[in-house]
C-alpha cells in the first residue's frame, strides 16, 4: 500500500475505523469487567448454601470465565464486520489442528472434569499426586495448584495427576506419625517403652484411638531400636512429629539413659568403647 492509497483509506474510512476502534476497546475493557463480576457472583452464589464444595465451585467459575470470554471474542470482531459464522468455521477446522497439537492439554481437561466426577480429593485436603506432596490450593480446569510445606506453589496437570496414583492424606480423622529410637545395650527396651507410653500420650493433639504404637521395631550393634508411632489429623502432623522426638529425648534424659554407642571390634571379638 502507497502513501496515495493511505491516505485514500485515512479520509474515507478512517473516522470509522477508529470508532470501531475505540467501541472494540470500550467492549473488551467492560466485557472483562462484566466476566470476572459475573464469575465472582456465581461463585458466592454457590457457596451461600454450603452444598457445594471450594473445589467444584472454582471449577465451575473457570468454565463459565472461558465461555464468556470466547462470547466477548466473537462480539468484537462483529464490531469490526468479521462474520461469526465464517469464524466459527474457522474454529472449528483450526480446533481439529489445535487438538491434535495439544492433546496434553485435552488429556489434561478430561481428567480435571473425571476428577470432578470421582472426587479424589478437594480444596484443603494434603495429598500426594503427580509426583507431589502438598495441601490442594484449586482444581482448575487443566492443573491441579499444591502448596508444598516448604510454601512453593507448584501446578500439576490433571492428566498426569489422574494417570498416577493419588494418596490423600486428609480423607481419614487421623494419621500415623512414624519416629524411631535407639536405646543402648544394658538398658531394658520393656522399661524404656513404658516409660515413653504416659509421654507420647500427654503430647497435645495426639489422638486416643487409636492409641500410640511404641514396639522393638529391631536389633542393632547399638541396641534394640524403637518405632513410636502416635496418631493425629494431619493439620497436626508435623507438630506431634517434633513433639514426639522431644518427648523421647525428655524422657530418656529423666530416665539416665546412656547414649547408644556402636560396640568397637577387635580380631572379631566384641569389645566395650573406650571412656
Amino acid at each position: 500500500m502507497n502513501t496515495t492509497d493511505l491516505w485514500h483509506f485515512v479520509t474515507t474510512q478512517g473516522s470509522d475505523f477508529a470508532i470501531k476502534l475505540l467501541t472494540a476497546i470500550a467492549a473488551w475493557i467492560i466485557g472483562r469487567w462484566l466476566i470476572g463480576l459475573a464469575a465472582s457472583l456465581m461463585g458466592k452464589l454457590m457457596q451461600r448454601g454450603g452444598k457445594i464444595d471450594a473445589t467444584l465451585v472454582n471449577y465451575l467459575k473457570s468454565i463459565i470465565s472461558v465461555v464468556l470470554n470466547v462470547v466477548l471474542i466473537l462480539a468484537i470482531l462483529d464490531i469490526f464486520g468479521v462474520k461469526t459464522t465464517s469464524f466459527a468455521a474457522l474454529l472449528a477446522g483450526a480446533g481439529l489442528a489445535i487438538g491434535a497439537a495439544w492433546s496434553g492439554m485435552l488429556g489434561n481437561f478430561a481428567a480435571g472434569v473425571f476428577m470432578q466426577v470421582l472426587r479424589p480429593y478437594k480444596v484443603g485436603d494434603f495429598i500426594n499426586a503427580g509426583g507431589t506432596v502438598g495441601t490442594v490450593q484449586e482444581l482448575g480446569l487443566f492443573a491441579t495448584t499444591i502448596v508444598t510445606p516448604d510454601n512453593v506453589v507448584t501446578i500439576v496437570g490433571n492428566g498426569k495427576v489422574f494417570g498416577d496414583n493419588i494418596q490423600n492424606y486428609s480423607a481419614l480423622a487421623v494419621r500415623r506419625v512414624d519416629c524411631t529410637v535407639k536405646v543402648a545395650n544394658g538398658v531394658d527396651p520393656m522399661e524404656a517403652i513404658e516409660r515413653l507410653r504416659p509421654a507420647i500420650k500427654a503430647i497435645p493433639n495426639v489422638a486416643t484411638s487409636p492409641a500410640p504404637d511404641i514396639e522393638i521395631l529391631e536389633f542393632t550393634p547399638e541396641g534394640p531400636k524403637l518405632c513410636v508411632r502416635p496418631y493425629t489429623h494431619t493439620d497436626h502432623y508435623w507438630q506431634v512429629y517434633f513433639d514426639t522426638h522431644k518427648a523421647i529425648v525428655q524422657t530418656f534424659t529423666a530416665a539416665g539413659y546412656p547414649v547408644p554407642e556402636t560396640p568397637l571390634t577387635y580380631r572379631g571379638t566384641a569389645m566395650a568403647p573406650l571412656n
